[in-house]
Order: C-alpha cells, then sequence, then structure tokens
C-alpha cells in the first residue's frame, strides 16, 4: 500500500487514537500538499493539481520535494493525450521543471521520463534526448529505462530524422536496454520512408529476433515497403546460393543475413501455414530457428565451467569428478541424434523412496526406458541408437535386476548407455551431450534449478523450445511430444522470400494469418525433408 493510501486509511478509521495522527499530519504543510497532489492525480485532475502547487509557490511556505515535483511532472505528461489540455500541460510541465532544477532538485528517472514525454508532444526531440543524455552523464542512483528514451526515438522517426533516431538507438545499446516492437517499428518505418534499403533489413531482422510475431500496425509497415517502388529496385548483387544456405545453417536456420536476394518486384499474399511447416502460398517450408553457433558455444562452455566448478568444491575425502573423461568419451561415440534423461523417465510415475530406484519396481524404470530408446530409434533418420545418461549408483541397481541385465549390459557396450561417476551432477551431462551435439534431449525436467538460472534465461528458453521433447505413458502407451517441426517467427530463405507471422488471440497456430512476401523472378528450389533433427544440429537447413 502506498504512504498516501496508508495515511488516508488511517484517517478513515473511526478508532480514538487515529484523529490525534490526523491533526499532526495537518500541521505538516509538505505532507499535505503531496497527498492532495495524489489525489488528483488519481483522478487526473491537472487543473486542481496546478491550482495546489501556485498556491504553494505564492504562499512561500511549503518547500517543494523531489516527490511533489514528480508528481506535478507525471501529472502533465499523462494529460498531453488531452487535445484540451495539451498546450497547458507542455507549458507548465517546462515551468514545473525548470523551477525544480533551480531549486538544485536532482530530476530522478521518472521525471525525466515525464520531461521527455512532453518535448516529443511538443515535436522537441533534441530535447528529449538531451534530457536523457544529461541524466544518464550525471549517474545517481535510479537510471534510464526504455520508456526514458522511447519519446525521443519515437519523436525522431515521427519527424523522419532517421539519422538521429539511429543514434537514439546507439545511445540506448550502450545503456543496455533493449527495444520493443514500437520502437522497432518506427525505425523501420522511418527508414522505408527515407529509403535506406539496408536500414529496413536491419530492422526486419531486429523484429525477428526480439518480436517473432509481428502486431497489425507493423504488418502494414512492412507491406508497404514490400509494395513500395524501392524495395523492387533493391538486388542482391550476385549472393551465391551457397553461401546463403551456410550461413543458414550457421545461424540455426531461418535466416542468412546477408542481405537482399534476387531482383524485381515483390509478391505479398496473405495465407496460412500447414501443421508440417508448408507455406500454403508458396509451398515453401519453413525452418526452426535455433541458436547460432556463437551462443551455442557459450552455452556450452557454461555447462563445462559450473562442472568444473563442481569439482574444485568437492571435499578431499571425496573422489574427484573429471568432467573432461566425458567430453573425450563424447567425442568418439557423439553421433546421437537424441539424448535421454534416464532418471527423469525411469522414475515417471513411480515412487521409489529418496528418488532411487528400488530393486523391487526398477523393472518399470527400464521398460519405460525401453520404450522411449526404441522409438527414438526408429524415429531416427539413420536408425541411429539415442544415448542414456544415468547416474553410476542407478545404473548398478538395473544391472541388478537379473531380467534386464542383458539388455542393459547390451546398452553400455553398444554407447547407448552411460553412467555418470559418483559426485557428479548427471544434469550437467545430458544437457552437455544435447548442447554440444545440437541434437533433441528427451525429459519432462522443467530445469528451473539454480543451476539452469546460471545458465541465461532468455537464451535457455530459446534452446528448450527447439531441443526438449516432453513425453507421457498413459496406460502403458508412450508418447513423445516433439518440438514443433518449424519455428513461428519471421523467416528469411535462401531464395530471398520472407515469412512473416502475425499476432493472433491466444496464439492458435491454425488461425494464424502468414504474410507471404517472395520476387516473381524467383524459381522455386529443391526441398528438404530431415527427420529426428532440428535445423540447427548441422543435420539441414
Amino acid at each position: 500500500m502506498a504512504a498516501s493510501d496508508q495515511r488516508r486509511s488511517r484517517q478513515d478509521d473511526g478508532s480514538p487514537s487515529k484523529p490525534n495522527k490526523k491533526k499532526k499530519a495537518n500541521k505538516n504543510p509538505e505532507t499535505n500538499l503531496l497527498f492532495n497532489l495524489n489525489s488528483c492525480s488519481k483522478s487526473k485532475d491537472l487543473s486542481a493539481a496546478l491550482a495546489l502547487y501556485d498556491a504553494a509557490i505564492t504562499s512561500n511556505e511549503v518547500r517543494l520535494s523531489q516527490q511533489h515535483f514528480q508528481t506535478l511532472l507525471y501529472l502533465c505528461s499523462a494529460s498531453i493525450s488531452d487535445p484540451s489540455l495539451q498546450t497547458l500541460a507542455i507549458d507548465r510541465g517546462f515551468q514545473i521543471f525548470d523551477r525544480m532544477v533551480s531549486s538544485g532538485i536532482s530530476p530522478n528517472e521518472a521525471s525525466v521520463t515525464s520531461m521527455a514525454r512532453l518535448a516529443a508532444a511538443k515535436g522537441d526531440g533534441d530535447y528529449a534526448f538531451k534530457i536523457v543524455k544529461d541524466f544518464v552523464s550525471a549517474g545517481g542512483t535510479s537510471i534510464p529505462r526504455l520508456r526514458t528514451y522511447a519519446p525521443a526515438l519515437l519523436c525522431f522517426c515521427e519527424k523522419l530524422e532517421a539519422e538521429k533516431g539511429y543514434e537514439v538507438e546507439e545511445h540506448m545499446d550502450a545503456a543496455g536496454i533493449a527495444l520493443e516492437e514500437a520502437e522497432f517499428s518506427a525505425l523501420l518505418k522511418v527508414s522505408a520512408a527515407t529509403s535506406r534499403e539496408s536500414k529496413v533489413y536491419r530492422y526486419l531482422h531486429k523484429l525477428r529476433e526480439y518480436v517473432g510475431c509481428v502486431c497489425e500496425e507493423t504488418l502494414k509497415i512492412i507491406e508497404e515497403w514490400f509494395c513500395g517502388e524501392k524495395a523492387g529496385e533493391v538486388s542482391d548483387n550476385g549472393i551465391g546460393s551457397g553461401k546463403l544456405r551456410k550461413a543458414i545453417m550457421k545461424n540455426g536456420g531461418g535466416w542468412h543475413g546477408h542481405g537482399w536476394v534476387g531482383e524485381g518486384e515483390w509478391i505479398v499474399k496473405k495465407g496460412n501455414v500447414d501443421s508440417t511447416g508448408r507455406c500454403l502460398s508458396c509451398s515453401e517450408q519453413l525452418g526452426c530457428v535455433d541458436a547460432n553457433e556463437v551462443e551455442t558455444k557459450k552455452f556450452v562452455d557454461s555447462l563445462v565451467a559450473l562442472a568444473m566448478e563442481r569439482k574444485a568444491k568437492m571435499k578431499p575425502c571425496v573422489k574427484k569428478v573429471d568432467f573432461s573423461e566425458f567430453q573425450e568419451w563424447l567425442k568418439k561415440h557423439g553421433e546421437y541424434e537424441a539424448i535421454i534423461d534416464g532418471a527423469n523417465i525411469g522414475l515417471y510415475q513411480q515412487n521409489f523412496a529418496e528418488g532411487g530406484f528400488s530393486l523391487p519396481q526398477v523393472h518399470f524404470a527400464i521398460e519405460q526406458l525401453e520404450a522411449v530408446v526404441k522409438e527414438l530409434y526408429h524415429k531416427s533418420g539413420d536408425n541411429k541408437w539415442p544415448l542414456i545418461l544415468l547416474h553410476q549408483k542407478r545404473v548398478r541397481t538395473l544391472l541388478e535386476n537379473p531380467t534386464h541385465k542383458n539388455l542393459v549390459e547390451e546398452w553400455i557396450n553398444n554407447g547407448v548407455l552411460y553412467a555418470t561417476p559418483p559426485g557428479s551432477n548427471d544434469d550437467w551431462y545430458w544437457l552437455y551431450a544435447a548442447a554440444k551435439l545440437k541434437c533433441l534431449l528427451v525429459t519432462n525436467d522443467e530445469m528451473r534449478d539454480h543451476i539452469f538460472e546460471l545458465l541465461g534465461n532468455s537464451f535457455f528458453q530459446k534452446w528448450k523450445e527447439r531441443h526438449q521433447v516432453r513425453y507421457t505413458f498413459a496406460k502403458g502407451n508412450l508418447k513423445l511430444e516433439m518440438p514443433s517441426p518449424f519455428s513461428v517467427v519471421i523467416q528469411e530463405s535462401v531464395k530471398g522470400s520472407w515469412h512473416v507471422p502475425v499476432s493472433c488471440q491466444n496464439n492458435e497456430e491454425s488461425s494464424r494469418t502468414w504474410i507471404c512476401i517472395s520476387r516473381k523472378s524467383v524459381s522455386d528450389s529443391p526441398k528438404t525433408n530431415e527427420k529426428l533433427s532440428t535445423s540447427g544440429n548441422g543435420k539441414g537447413s
């Protein structure tokens, strides 16, 4: 509850002790003024707030604080959407801010944001940007946010001052602030309007990377660009298809990033994509967009670092676990298309004490593991066995079951089962193997432990979406939930065509509209069809 709300609650309370506190509060003009200004802010009564402010200035009895000025500036900036109040809000907002600064009170992020909005409403993008830069240079406890920069950026874009808009973006990037769809759309629009085709290409990829599905307003900007005369004039300058295919594989699928491909006019159609990812307008197959090679390498290296860190912290009496042994083993055997989290599957719907395998029930664990192994083997395009990763103590328990001992030994001998050593965390092993080999990972583990949080939330979520296979056993029958055969993000193909998904209610894929954009001069290229693979596994694009 806000301080003003707490005070109001106390004043409305009928208990005997409250009136004294109310009288005490009334003796403090600063507190009373802030309370009344907050009330005006809630009711969006700009005129009343300005009257209170003017009275306080005239009386010379109230010492205005940062909170007073912040509340007034916020109310001014919130009033610019009302045409009848816009001029008043802008003029008085600038007057109030000047007094705030001249009084020696440093503005915080909220006050700077309000002033940036007022300046942008006045059409003064330069001032809106300057006040943010001055705030950043001054330092302080509060830091700028997206909302602090957005008014200047949007103002410049609206006035077609493209270079100034790009400068704001660079400043935001240096401050570590990520843009959202509204800002990228504005930059895309000003780039298209000023015929900067390379910038249009860049912001299409920014939307692909950070937004995915676009709203109707952004879609209109994209359509207007591709239907315009300038878009038909840009060409690829002879970029080879081989180079583009390699780039798509390196980038993880769905885009190559080498610029416009083909020449001539573009054909823009609204349509749909079927459940397999094939565009019903041009018959092109959409890709599975995975992490690129750089991101994946960082991910793999972070896993190794975590494993090594754990080794260094182990007690002297415990045998040190050398993770590099598994790394070397994987190099020799690493042609797997799927990795299995053995404990997660073995323990599925079981009630083993303390998460372990008990001998009387161990056959359930083996049967479930065997079902997953066989299913993945048959789904594999080349009949390849998956790899089960399971802790050594659990492997010993499996071997103690005479009925399934031969099967488990066969798995070990054929490289289907790897026993992780004592003192290790088998999570690191199956996650490392799946990331290193860029293949599928079969587990229902939500991977929310602190170990996974250290890997970077944004990247990790994207990685899981492309690689995690979930499963169920309904009445003993296995069902694998494979990753989607295509990604619902903006895609750029080796032929130079674009496919843009449009945001829809509840993200129902069957009803989602896609925009298919291709050139008349581009002919169809051969299609590929991969089984049990992701576009980022090096086996296809």
